[in-house]
């Protein structure tokens, strides 16, 4: 059967993950795996998902987001939300989905209504208006104490006496202390199944007619409408799609620590910045790279612990290493001329 040039980079993209997953299920079996190595896989996987979701939005849909920690933060403090008032009367199974189910619903939502007046909007006047929408949503629910009891969900932002809640009351969101002890359901098999199922998605969008139509607004929307595409209608598509796909990377980080709170180290700018860096230099508009240098650059930080004096100075060096890789018009044609010497490239013979 005939496979398409496409058709192979997406088998292989999925391949590295999935080889990734059982090398990893391996080492866990033979004991040669680290606690602290343990501890890092979920987060690896949450942040290789968020920076597929931005890439969609930045490298095929060409818009500068600044705001995807923003969704990300949505669909961690509706599902937290959900799972702690659910804890004790649905079991873990069926509650860890649906609370996927609604992260996921709730973050599309957002990115809908926020895609509304913001893609109307181009260059830095986007990119700022969406890091406003990912700062003020942290600031909001920080602003937030929900508490339920047996008369029903009560709401504040005052504090938390201004709830008044009954003996037998529990509080879900405690203002900038955020939730405690959600279930903690996440874990490396489910993070490597959402970021595959993401992949899919996105791999499967970038290759058809709607992938083509929102390519061909990136490139130029004047000539895209001007063929009979409806911009507006595509750019809300991958936008929305995109905010779907930060919203689960959120329920997987909610559902994995015991605090929620709604810090600047998480959902802030800088976090946001973070999750750029890594769509940069894994080439914007390459999604594989994408998650290989989320992979690399979340986990080597903390893999060099041990060198204090020069671990953020191998990092800065790597950080120069994959950009000069990645966008290098010299290394780039290096590469593209070894790869062809290797048969990568199919010679045309012509007949005279």
């Amino acid at each position: 059967m005939h496979m398409d040039k496409k058709t192979k980079d997406n088998l292989i993209t999925y391949g590295i993950v999935i080889a990734a997953f059982l090398v990893v299920e391996v080492l866990a079996m033979t004991g040669k795996l680290s606690s602290h190595m343990g501890g890092l896989l979920v987060p690896m996987t949450y942040y290789a998902i968020i920076a597929v979701a931005l890439n969609l939005c930045v490298g095929i849909l060409g818009e500068l987001s600044i705001g995807h920690c923003g969704f990300m933060c949505i669909g961690a403090f509706t599902s937290a939300t959900f799972s702690k008032v659910m804890a004790d009367k649905i079991p873990s199974g069926p509650r860890f989905f649906i609370a996927f189910i609604i992260g996921i619903a709730v973050a599309a939502l957002f990115g809908f209504l926020i895609g509304i007046p913001v893609l109307r909007l181009k260059g830095d006047y986007l990119a700022i208006v969406t890091l406003a929408f990912g700062e003020i949503i942290k600031n909001v629910i920080n602003a937030f104490y929900i508490g339920v009891d047996s008369k029903g969900f009560h709401f504040s932002m005052e504090n938390q006496m201004a709830l008044n809640l009954e003996s037998d009351g529990t509080m879900i969101i405690n203002g900038a202390m955020g939730i405690t002890g959600t279930p903690k359901d996440a874990n490396f098999m489910i993070g490597i199944g959402v970021l595959l199922i993401s992949l899919v998605i996105v791999l499967n969008l970038i290759n058809s007619r709607d992938g083509r139509a929102i390519m061909a607004i990136r490139d130029n929307h004047i000539a895209a409408e001007a063929s009979g595409i409806n911009v507006t209608r595509y750019k809300m598509l991958a936008f929305t799609i995109s905010a779907a796909i930060a919203g689960s990377a959120g329920v997987l980080y909610s559902h994995n620590i015991t605090t929620l709170t709604a810090s600047s180290q998480y959902f802030g700018y800088n976090a946001s910045i973070m999750i750029l860096v890594y769509v940069v230099l894994g080439g914007i508009g390459n999604i594989r790279g994408s998650v290989v240098a989320a992979c690399i650059l979340y986990l080597l930080p903390e893999l060099l612990r041990g060198l204090n004096k020069y671990r953020m100075l191998i990092y800065s060096i790597v950080l120069i290493v994959m950009m000069i890789v990645n966008w290098s018009p010299k290394v780039i044609e290096w590469r593209k001329r070894t790869f062809a010497n290797f048969g990568f490239k199919k010679k045309v013979k012509v007949v005279k």
